[in-house]
């Protein structure tokens, strides 16, 4: 095995927020980018579920697939230089300020076109993925133990928080015109800081490796198929929801003029979380640590199916407790992923590849959560604004006791895959040296 050799350097806070604040745009552009994205074009512009869902599972699969592809991309840009990365991400950047100004401002005389929604939809994610890849590649080429690990994730996924609170506000108190000025700022902002952040060791990627033996080279790492499975699972898990909670909050609770404040509860308590589960990393370690966000997050969305119209109070605390849960999902898999990634002696050469195929399995579990969830519900006789009985049983049960069934799924994988396996090597240390 080859050791990790940043194992002993000690990352500063400095570091930490330099490299960390570009989480914050990128999560400030992926809220509206998923969640607010299908809403409006179901709501304002007058698509059909069925078209939209239609069009959201091929623009995301399509995006999916190209990570892989946008991985390798960034391996080779680092094997050049640190400059190479930034310039690059300064290019993305770029492209996503533009993507996002005709998504929610078309051009195109039709406003509600498939086929124009798809293209832009293409160009926009696929600057979204190289930018986010090539951000998540350096962090973890900076390397460290399980608690360094988890502190860089955490100070970029805490900072990606705060954009997504934002982002949860400030398109209804500013309008999306504004919106675009206030993320362009940030952008800019967040890629300043990237630039001045530590930059990783030079690559050791080898340019000559075949293009197949790079892709396929992480699925011949078994830990790493196992914490996939475990990922897709607990994504379709938190995915669903997210597609949905604005179409549960207006018709389910009938409290649509709350939706701001569920949302900033939401990704507060998940951003004040982070220090108690980095805590607790220490105590128990990653696995353990996420295992438990997951058994709290079942427990509160097992409840959220049993509310009904006018529970704003019981919601809040759901969203409260959910948010804690959320602070695991978001700093402990990509910290536990580096690890992996260091573990097989790929650590500085083939970080983009393994981001690749991650960010391919978060977009696949959006994508599928729109494509299927949202025509779905319509067969099932759901239909946004409605106030049928049927239609809105069927929405609180999309909601909530789905992705309860496939959080126990991934967490029972956990166990199995993480928990059970690290805890018979430790007795097995224990019995040798007694003996």
């Amino acid at each position: 095995m080859k050791p990790d050799w940043r194992v002993d350097k000690t990352i500063n806070t400095r570091t930490c927020l330099r490299y960390g604040l570009l989480g914050l745009p990128l999560a400030f552009v992926a809220m509206p980018l998923y969640v607010h994205l299908p809403h409006v074009y179901a709501g304002k512009e007058g698509m059909s579920l069925v078209t939209l869902g239609l069009v959201l599972l091929l623009a995301r699969l399509l995006d999916a697939f190209s990570d892989p592809w946008l991985g390798r991309f960034s391996d080779r840009l680092f094997a050049h230089s640190s400059r190479y990365v930034l310039f690059y991400g300064a290019g993305a950047a770029l492209a996503l300020i533009v993507g996002m100004t005709l998504l929610f401002f078309p051009p195109w005389p039709r406003r509600d076109s498939p086929i124009a929604l798809l293209a832009v939809l293409i160009f926009t994610s696929l600057a979204f993925s190289l930018l986010a890849i090539s951000h998540q590649s350096w962090g973890a080429r900076l390397g460290g133990d399980e608690g360094q690990r988890a502190r860089i994730v955490a100070w970029r996924e805490g900072a990606g928080l705060i954009g997504v609170v934002l982002a949860s506000v400030l398109p209804a108190w500013l309008g999306w015109d504004q919106w675009i000025g206030v993320f362009a700022l940030m952008l800019l902002v967040g890629w300043m800081a990237w630039m001045r952040s530590e930059s990783p060791p030079v690559s050791q990627y080898a340019a000559d490796v075949h293009w197949k033996q790079d892709l396929i080279r992480p699925w011949l790492n078994k830990p790493f198929i196992n914490l996939m499975i475990v990922f897709m699972l607990n994504g379709m898990a938190s995915a669903i929801p997210a597609t949905l909670v604005l179409f549960f909050i207006e018709d389910r609770l009938n409290a649509a003029e709350l939706k701001p404040l569920f949302l900033a509860t939401y990704f507060v308590c998940a951003a004040a979380s982070m220090p108690l589960w980095m805590r607790a990393v220490i105590r128990w370690g990653l696995a353990r640590t996420w295992f438990i966000g997951m058994l709290l997050a079942i427990t509160v969305f097992a409840w959220a199916g049993m509310l009904s119209s006018g529970d704003v109070t019981a919601f809040w605390v759901v969203c409260v407790l959910s948010g804690l849960a959320l602070g695991t999902d978001l700093a402990l898999p990509g910290a536990m992923l580096a690890g992996i990634i260091n573990a097989r002696g790929d650590s500085g050469q083939r970080e983009g590849a393994y981001f690749g195929w991650w960010n391919l399995a978060s977009k696949l579990n959006l994508a599928l959560a729109a494509g299927l969830s949202l025509p779905f519900l319509a067969w099932l006789g759901y239909q946004p604004g409605t106030t049928s009985a049927p239609g809105i049983n069927a929405l609180s049960l999309t909601y909530s006791l789905l992705p309860c069934s496939l959080k126990l799924f991934a967490a029972a994988g956990l166990y199995a895959g993480f928990i059970r396996n690290s805890s018979r090597q430790s007795i097995k240390s224990t019995r040798e040296n007694i003996h």
